[in-house]
């Protein structure tokens, strides 16, 4: 969806957000966003209104089978040109804009897309990583995905790039034809690569979640936006502003673990409210 595309805020939600902007006025407000905020930039929701059922790789799986690396990085090249080629929708913008105003102070996100820095974020903590790097899991050594996705088209000639490849919200597609399959290794120490996300059943790097609780911290107001907060990292982080007795907003199509604990719920897609925030707020 182009940003000119972009549906007008629905008059009925009108009074929620006029309500969300005097909970947030005056306040430092941190944004916590999941795989709804990217869905306008053409990236599918994990468990939104018909999402399909999916048995994403877990980390266990990835380290234990070799044939499932092939399978993972077969579909994850395959989805790595269409998923890098997603760009900032108006709410990622909306959210950069609101940062430059002194509103935002930081963009904590469960996406992996990288499109918060692209849209013009500043402080952003990507809780799960970014697609668009390679991590060494034996010496650590870090590699731009471009470079590794330039090698495996080299040594895997037979994998085609079709444009009507089914993108999965993790920037990977479903293959099961793998068995010429090149696995990348690290050129450093010949290591197992693996992109520098998170996999379901690996936990978030310590780091990462203690810069997350810091934005909350320093902040007066949390909006949760396009996230069901079904991942245990987002809730944990709500957890906290409710210690902090802070406004919580949060804005989802859907049911999310985090609706009893928050202040106000927007039941609407991200992209027009967080424009109509902006505009309210700056």
């Amino acid at each position: 969806m182009s940003i000119s595309t972009i549906p007008a805020l629905d008059v009925a939600l009108i009074p929620l957000v006029d309500r969300a902007v005097t909970l947030l006025t005056g306040q430092r407000v941190a944004f916590l966003t999941g795989a709804g905020v990217s869905t306008d930039s053409g990236i599918p929701d994990y468990r939104g209104e018909g999402a399909p059922v999916r048995r994403p790789m877990t980390f266990q799986t990835f380290l234990a089978d070799a044939r499932a690396r092939q399978r993972y990085w077969a579909g994850s090249h395959l989805g790595w040109r269409h998923f890098a080629a997603a760009a900032p929708n108006a709410g990622h913008l909306a959210l950069a804009q609101l940062e430059l105003a002194g509103v935002v102070n930081g963009v904590i996100t469960q996406n992996v897309d990288g499109l918060h820095l692209q849209a013009g974020s500043r402080r952003v903590v990507d809780v799960h990583g970014s697609i668009d790097r390679v991590r060494c899991l034996s010496c650590g050594q870090q590699f731009a995905r471009e470079d590794i996705a330039a090698r495996m088209t080299r040594e895997n000639p037979w994998l085609a790039e079709p444009d009507n490849v089914m993108l999965n919200p993790d920037g990977d597609v479903d293959i099961d034809a793998v068995d010429e399959m090149v696995v990348p290794d690290c050129t450093v120490c010949g290591g197992m690569l693996k992109p520098d996300v998170v996999f379901f059943g690996e936990f978030v790097p310590t780091v990462k979640f203690t810069e997350a609780s810091a934005l909350i911290k320093s902040a007066g107001a949390l909006v949760v936006a396009g996230s069901s907060l079904v991942v245990n990292s987002g809730i944990r982080l709500v957890e906290q502003a409710v210690r902090r007795r802070m406004p919580i907003v949060i804005i989802n199509r859907g049911e999310t673990k985090g609706d009893s604990r928050s202040t106000l719920k927007i039941e609407a897609g991200t992209s027009e409210v967080l424009i109509a925030l902006k505009e309210r707020l700056t």
